[in-house]
């Protein structure tokens, strides 16, 4: 195998008119205005979420209190190398994480007093997760259950994949998003790699790891799609990574599994199906909900701790879901579409295989012909609207 080509420089938000640039200056002050607006926080909270705004548009990246919990944490992870800089000269998903991680200090959610682990984003998933679509997409698990059992299988890696396009953050940004139709065919298919990897077996040998992305509306799609492969043996046990605390909005965390559970089993038919054997699967230890510091931290993949590189090779797949994670796993970088997806993923301790839809410049692992023709459709939008998906898989 050829060498893994020189990467190319890591994405800055320093350009005006790139994406990037846009969720710095357009996408985090509109989250903070709407979490402001979400709850009846007291004045010390306004004065902090008035700072943070202002150091979001003109001011620069501040170190966190002395006494912060994950401190000497954020300062392994760059923090005094970055602090004093401007969140625009900084990597991208390096600034994006930290806003986030403001955000939270901004908001009392770390504590001590009143706010303290209270999600500022939990009305907006809730709202997802309670929205009609939600229930037109659980009764629609009425009709597949008759269906063959490739169908089913299909259906439901599908509805993990596009459910991705349900990103709170991404539509705040993009307020046509929800309007435009989804492209059918994913940009790369190798669902069929994904399958192979993961024979109906029974031996109890199969831990597939999930590293999920989004709560509500994708989060449910996403634990059906477990449930299925732990019913029909496709896995023995499936250990879903959720983010340690609030993050991007709609990042899914602990809390925001049980939410999504509790929707399955409270509904009718099938759909409560799925929730009943989820539910007895956290029971009996076939589900495990892992929340390791490691899945917010404004890193790339290929620096992950040694815990997770164990677990990860183990595993006989790592599911990795979502824009972020995607960017994650490759690395934040401008790679050429065509640059082999196993290559760069060849770091990665065990088989891996990536469901996302595209909402950021970051892709690998294209050929000529499909970059060509995307190109030639719409430009640059391809990367960003949120309208293609991928399933790419290295062995």
């Amino acid at each position: 195998m050829p060498d893994t080509p020189a990467p190319p420089p890591v994405i800055l938000g320093d350009e005006p008119g790139s994406f990037p640039h846009g969720v710095l200056a357009e996408r985090h002050p509109a989250i903070i205005r709407q979490v402001r607006d979400a709850f009846p926080y007291d004045p010390a909270v306004h004065r902090a979420l008035d700072a943070l705004l202002a150091s979001c548009l003109e001011g620069v990246i501040e170190p966190l209190p002395a006494d912060a919990h994950d401190g000497e944490r954020w300062r392994e992870w760059g923090l005094d190398a970055y602090a004093g800089r401007s969140w625009f000269e900084v990597p991208w998903l390096w600034s994006e994480s930290y806003f986030y991680r403001r955000l939270l200090q901004a908001v009392g959610y770390f504590g001590p007093g009143t706010w303290q682990g209270i999600d500022p984003f939990r009305p907006f998933k809730l709202a997802e997760l309670d929205a009609p679509e939600t229930g037109e997409e659980l009764a629609a698990l009425d009709t597949l259950r008759t269906r063959p059992a490739h169908e089913r299988e299909r259906a439901l890696l599908h509805g993990s994949l596009w459910g991705n396009r349900a990103d709170l953050g991404f539509r705040l940004s993009d307020a046509d998003a929800e309007a435009r139709a989804a492209v059918p065919g994913p940009v790369a298919d190798d669902s069929e790699a994904l399958w192979s990897l993961l024979p109906v077996s029974g031996d109890g040998s199969a831990t597939v790891c999930l590293i999920a992305d989004n709560a509500g509306r994708e989060l449910i799609p996403d634990l059906l799609l477990a449930a299925h492969l732990l019913t029909h043996g496709r896995a023995d046990r499936i250990v879903l990574h959720v983010k340690p605390y609030p993050y991007y909005v709609s990042d899914a965390t602990p809390a925001d599994v049980v939410d999504a559970l509790r929707k399955l089993t409270s509904a009718r038919g099938e759909a409560a199906v799925y929730g009943r054997r989820l539910w007895a699967a956290t029971a009996d230890g076939t589900l495990t909900v892992r929340a390791h510091p490691f899945a917010a931290a404004p890193l790339p993949y290929d620096e992950m701790p040694d815990d997770l590189r164990t677990e990860f090779a183990a595993a006989a797949l790592t599911i990795v879901k979502g824009d972020l994670n995607y960017r994650r796993l490759v690395g934040d970088r401008l790679w050429p579409p065509t640059t082999s997806f196993t290559q760069v993923t060849s770091y990665f301790p065990g088989p891996v295989a990536a469901l996302r839809t595209l909402k950021s410049d970051v892709i690998t692992g294209l050929t000529e012909q499909t970059e060509a023709a995307l190109v030639a459709a719409e430009g640059r939008r391809w990367r960003t609207g949120g309208t293609h998906a991928l399933i790419q898989v290295r062995r």
